[in-house]
């Protein structure tokens, strides 16, 4: 089967076995099947599993596992992990699947296309898909596009992501960030703290580009800057105390409120 095509989603590449009768189609035991090394969903919801585990326990198993053989009787999945795992639980001793031969480029290729259309990736594992079409089998952003079936603004934005600290990529992958958040936050340097006051804070995704362009918003601020807001924050943190800076000139004061003599020791320990 040529590439050409590939981005018309998975119910195509479903389609082949009927055009050829059924070939390839058979049923294997569950334990000789295992991950495919190129799939990128890293997060498998266990609440979903469970209802979809519900649902093959009553139904069966109604679509099959598409996996290539990589030892006599092992298979690997490319497209069907969420299936598979489900089926697991489901206490399912064998599944049904369709066996091709794909080289390592053509399984990467599939095991997006399947997640993505599927909608069951995360933008960060998706961006990280991408990604590794590029670095690993020198797709360019359009060709990638292409075989997703998306436009390469919306896969040059995703890769765009991967240049984020690696605790806002988790905080994005959890869900506690939104895309557009993230999105909001590359190129600036303070992104990980601006992060966590994101989510602390409930800001939207316009009061974060403001905050990144430097804009001092009053509705957001008050009178201090986004910075020293920040700063703030930062500093009460690390002290477990409320601290307050207010700027005059080229100057300012520093306030560090306590409430007992033992709170005032403590800081006077971590200033020595």
């Amino acid at each position: 089967m040529s590439k050409k095509g590939l981005g018309t989603g998975l119910s195509s590449l479903l389609g082949e076995v009927s055009e050829e009768n059924g070939e390839g189609l058979t049923t294997l035991p569950i334990e000789r099947l295992q991950p495919g090394r190129f799939q990128p969903r890293q997060v498998f919801d266990d609440t979903a599993l469970d209802e979809l585990a519900d649902s093959i326990a009553n139904s069966g198993l109604l679509q099959p596992l598409v996996v290539r053989e990589i030892a006599k009787d092992r298979y690997e999945i490319i497209a069907g992990e969420r299936r598979w795992r489900a089926a697991q639980r489901a206490r399912l001793d064998q599944v049904s699947a369709i066996i091709r031969e794909y080289d390592d480029e053509r399984a990467l290729e599939l095991s997006i296309v399947e997640n993505v259309q599927r909608e069951d990736l995360g933008p960060v594992e998706e961006a990280r898909g991408y990604q590794r079409l590029l670095d690993q089998f020198g797709h360019t952003q359009a060709t990638v596009a292409g075989l997703v079936g998306k436009s390469r603004p919306h896969v040059a934005n995703l890769l765009r992501l991967l240049s984020l600290p690696t605790a806002v990529l988790e905080m994005v992958q959890a869900g506690s960030l939104s895309a557009g958040h993230a999105r909001a936050l590359i190129g600036y340097k303070g992104a990980e703290p601006l992060a966590r006051e994101i989510i602390s804070r409930g800001l939207n995704v316009r009061q974060v580009e403001s905050i990144v362009k430097g804009i001092s918003s009053r509705s957001i601020r008050g009178e201090k800057s986004a910075d020293i807001r920040l700063l703030e924050e930062d500093l009460t943190q690390q002290l477990g105390l409320s601290v307050q800076i207010t700027s005059r000139g080229t100057g300012g004061e520093l306030k560090i409120r306590f409430e007992s003599n033992h709170q005032l020791d403590a800081v006077i320990e971590k200033l020595r």
